[in-house]
């Protein structure tokens, strides 16, 4: 059941998926400012998990979340915060950074309406430990696109 260092990558892939499916993350490397304040002020803000990639354990055994990011979400070398919508088929993963700074809270809303089709990366659920990774819009690209289009701009 359990190797040398912990649980396998499949069971670690199947817990991740029982407990994350049809929720959201976001990983970061903490908080500048009020970010997270302004976080819990959104609709929906406090329900998004929140996973700190500086304190991963290295010398401990992973949880099937920390497994996942260390695996195949700190890999793609996104820019961090990130968030992360966990689906029955994939993982879908946008930044939150334009340019040096994070975008306002406010905005995950906007990214939300338009992550189908304008995410940075999907992770898709291939086999019992694997994920294939699609590469979606460019890093540089980070404009809240549905927003500009509500305002007319």
């Amino acid at each position: 059941m359990f190797g040398l260092f912990g649980p396998r990558p499949a069971q670690q892939m199947e817990r991740f998926r029982a407990r994350y499916t049809g929720r959201s993350l976001i990983v970061h490397e903490g908080f500048s400012g009020d970010w997270l304040e302004e976080l819990l002020k959104q609709p929906g803000g406090g329900g998004h998990f929140r996973i700190d990639s500086r304190r991963l354990p290295a010398g401990r055994q992973a949880t099937p979340v920390e497994w996942l990011v260390q695996t195949h979400v700190l890999p793609l070398a996104l820019p961090q915060p990130l968030f992360l919508d966990v689906r029955e088929d994939a993982v879908l993963a946008r930044h939150l950074m334009r340019g040096e700074r994070a975008v306002h809270p406010s905005e995950i809303a906007w990214f939300l309406e338009e992550l189908d089709s304008r995410h940075h990366a999907r992770l898709e659920f291939a086999g019992n430990e694997h994920m294939r990774v699609e590469v979606g819009i460019p890093v540089e690209d980070n404009e809240a696109l549905s927003m500009l289009e509500h305002l007319g701009l």
